[in-house]
């Protein structure tokens, strides 16, 4: 085989993940080397339409000009300063996102889960400091079905094997209340030590989990009531994803701290921040929490653009309006086969549940199917199919995809 026919054989590929790297992702055998707005093209040249966008880290779609231009422009100038010295970029930054989003501070990260590090912090210190919290008695709500991450606080909230078994002894300080329980919430608030109540406003790796319309500024209310902060965990839901800028956005309230990530760079690099105010944020002080590369130049231009490129684009407008069409169709399809058992979600963030009762891998099996009819998803908590496209994706190209879907399903088994 020469040196061409290596390149694009995609098994080859494989077998140097499989060799020397880590097992601890099963990925679907496509080895992807291009990406364009809403296509990627395999090593072998096949084209795809992406339906994960790297579970939403691209939003704007994949390699947008603008974006990259900002980082090609930026990284010709300054790529990293560290936070021991002040670069150009930062304060714009910080200035453009807090005016964005209308919050008092930003702390710039790197990471979705370094966010939800970041805001675990921000809230215990806060609870010390004002709130008047006993020292070390510090409480963070969580809900089941959670996922920020794989750090140790991370799995310590969480009530998936997979992600914590043999990795204890776990965080203290954590509760776990049911998702979409309010009656849940008012009982463990009945803890003067509660300090915070971290939640996804729709939960993604759980399978788009869409909570009822009440819950969100009803559990809200309650934590204001009971002096306790809402963070909101927007990595995923957050810009533009679910129709709104924020989803929270959707259900008329801002939330005391919220993380963002993701999409935040536009798929180009880690880009992680966390918003509130300045009661909340002063209480870190310095020495006491940061990154060598949270808030470095390069992080900064691209962040800029990115979110202004949704905003100039109207994503979260189109998102809106195709996640419609995107859900009519699938429940069109629900109606023509027993495979497909539910249709849930919210703008551009959408899942279907197969059922599995006659065979465990079927929507893994699916998911390949797609991949052969020109169409990437990967399956969450084995029979959920979560589609997320870039939000640059036209009508033309949603309902091409729907067809996509609707031939495999139908002609499955």
């Amino acid at each position: 085989m020469n040196q061409k026919n290596i390149l694009e054989n995609p098994q080859h590929w494989m077998d140097l993940e499989e060799r020397y790297g880590a097992h601890n992702y099963h990925p679907l055998p496509v080895v992807l080397s291009r990406g364009e707005g809403v296509f990627v093209w395999d090593v072998e040249g096949k084209k795809y339409y992406d339906f994960l966008s790297a579970y939403s880290a691209c939003n704007q779609g994949h390699s947008h000009p603008r974006i990259l231009n900002a980082l090609m422009e930026q990284a010709k100038k300054l790529t990293l300063t560290s936070r021991a010295f002040h670069n150009d970029r930062l304060g714009p930054y910080e200035e453009f996102i807090t005016q964005f989003f209308g919050y008092d501070k930003v702390l710039p990260m790197n990471t979705g889960v370094e966010g939800g590090e970041t805001a675990i912090k921000l809230c215990r210190k806060w609870a010390y400091e004002v709130k008047g919290t006993p020292q070390n008695e510090a409480v963070i709500l969580f809900a089941t079905g959670n996922f920020w991450g794989r750090t140790l606080a991370a799995i310590s909230s969480s009530a998936d094997p997979s992600s914590y078994r043999n990795y204890g002894p776990y965080m203290p300080g954590f509760q776990l209340i049911p998702y979409n329980d309010l009656p849940a919430l008012e009982e463990a608030l009945k803890n003067p030590n509660v300090a915070g109540f971290m939640v996804e406003p729709i939960q993604g790796e759980a399978g788009v989990v869409v909570p009822d319309a009440h819950y969100l500024p009803k559990a809200f209310e309650m934590c204001q009531k009971n002096n306790v902060l809402f963070i909101a965990d927007e990595v995923q839901t957050g810009i533009a994803r679910t129709g709104t800028m924020l989803c929270c956005d959707r259900f008329g309230f801002k939330p005391d701290i919220l993380i963002l990530g993701k999409a935040l760079s536009g798929g180009v690099l880690p880009v992680s921040a966390v918003l509130c105010r300045d009661e909340i944020m002063m209480t870190i002080r310095p020495g006491e929490h940061g990154s060598t590369y949270g808030g470095n130049p390069l992080a900064c231009a691209v962040a800029m653009e990115a979110l202004k490129v949704v905003q100039d684009e109207r994503l979260a407008e189109n998102a809106e309006r195709l996640g419609i069409v995107f859900r009519n169709k699938m429940l069109d399809l629900k109606q023509k086969s027993s495979l497909v058992t539910e249709v849930r979600g919210m703008g551009l963030l959408n899942a279907i549940v197969i059922d599995s009762a006659e065979e465990s891998k079927a929507a893994w099996n699916l998911c390949l199917q797609f991949a052969e009819n020109g169409l990437l998803a990967k399956p969450t908590h084995g029979n959920i199919i979560r589609f997320a496209p870039p939000l640059v994706i036209n009508e033309k190209q949603i309902i091409k995809c729907c067809a996509i879907i609707e031939k495999t399903v139908l002609a499955y088994r």
